[in-house]
């Protein structure tokens, strides 16, 4: 019987890969994700539209970076999928019918067979494929996760070393020469990562630049290990901090300084205890432990124990500011 995994290595493309030629590029979600996106696909020369369901969303892109508002899904060469995949009501649980939802209207409106449907977001295991079925696998179909840091656009933005992978050979082929100006790469179970600046291709097989995104790219041979890799990065932080917890509250009982233990601890050269500070919030580590926990057939007690060390960890500092406040109001009582 086979697995999952090489019945998906085996799953045939209606639509053989040729030699293609992008210009019009649709971008859907524009949000802190797409609209980046959008800013750099748009830089890179392409004809760019957006989509997304909040109209403050497009006008806001179309003001700010100049795209063009999408009436509907059809005459396009690249779809970028950029939305977000957390539940509208609780922003730390997955929720991936947004993404199934726009495969829909693309299989639906889509005029050009073979064209490109990429999808950024994050998403857990099966769901590149799930969008290939619904497209009735007459597009082709990558995932090229964000890595994308506001905080640290410069050095972490749309331009950064990224993981890619195809749900068949001809898809990755197809999205190596949008993303990264190569169709030919070496076997995709090597380890080799492919940038713009390295000469990776026979002469006979270059593709112009204008006609790609010029980001360096590591493609990898099953869609099912690009899909895992931006779950598993966001869990391993998790793991990262909630240990830094961990050791706070152990700091905290053995009357030892956390803050100088880490300094200490730090000066090794394989070791970085991060800072726990109010615990893990944001969206996307808790949003992406919990696909990764929900994702795997077994069990991960390890990840179980960090997200009942983050919970202990952040009642010790509610418990914490609470005693604070009391403090300070009865000292203004006085």
């Amino acid at each position: 019987m086979h697995s999952n995994a090489l019945i998906v290595r085996m799953t045939v493309c209606t639509q053989s890969y040729i030699q293609m030629q992008f210009n019009k590029v649709l971008v859907v979600g524009l949000g802190q994700l797409g609209l980046p996106a959008a800013k750099y696909v748009k830089e890179q020369g392409f004809e760019v539209y957006g989509f997304d369901a909040s109209v403050k969303a497009i006008e806001r892109a179309e003001r700010t970076i100049g795209i063009k508002s999408a009436v509907d899904f059809g005459d396009f060469d690249v779809y970028i999928i950029c939305i977000s995949t957390h539940a509208p009501e609780d922003m730390s649980t997955p929720k991936i019918e947004g993404v199934l939802s726009i495969a829909e209207r693309i299989s639906k409106d889509a005029i050009k067979d073979g064209a490109l449907v990429a999808i950024e977001s994050t998403i857990p295991n099966g769901t590149s494929q799930k969008v290939f079925d619904i497209l009735s696998h007459r597009l082709h179909v990558v995932h090229a996760p964000h890595r994308w840091y506001a905080l640290e656009e410069r050095e972490h933005g749309v331009n950064q070393l990224r993981v890619m992978g195809g749900v068949c050979d001809c898809c990755l082929k197809a999205g190596m020469q949008f993303y990264n100006g190569t169709a030919n790469y070496f076997n995709t179970h090597s380890t080799s990562s492919f940038r713009t600046d390295t000469p990776t291709l026979s002469h006979d097989s270059k593709m112009s630049k204008h006609n790609s995104l010029g980001i360096p790219m590591h493609p990898v041979s099953a869609v099912e290990i690009a899909e895992t890799t931006k779950i598993v990065e966001n869990a391993h932080r998790y793991l990262q901090i909630a240990f830094a917890e961990e050791l706070y509250l152990y700091c905290q009982v053995n009357n030892l300084s956390f803050p100088e233990l880490r300094d200490a601890l730090n000066t090794k050269w394989n070791v970085n205890i991060l800072e726990p500070r109010e615990g893990i919030g944001g969206h996307c580590l808790p949003k992406d432990t919990k696909m990764f926990l929900q994702s795997s057939k077994s069990k991960s007690k390890i990840m179980i124990a960090a997200t009942h060390a983050d919970q202990e960890y952040k009642l010790y500092r509610t418990r914490l500011n609470n005693t604070r406040s009391m403090s300070i109001r009865a000292q203004s009582e006085h």
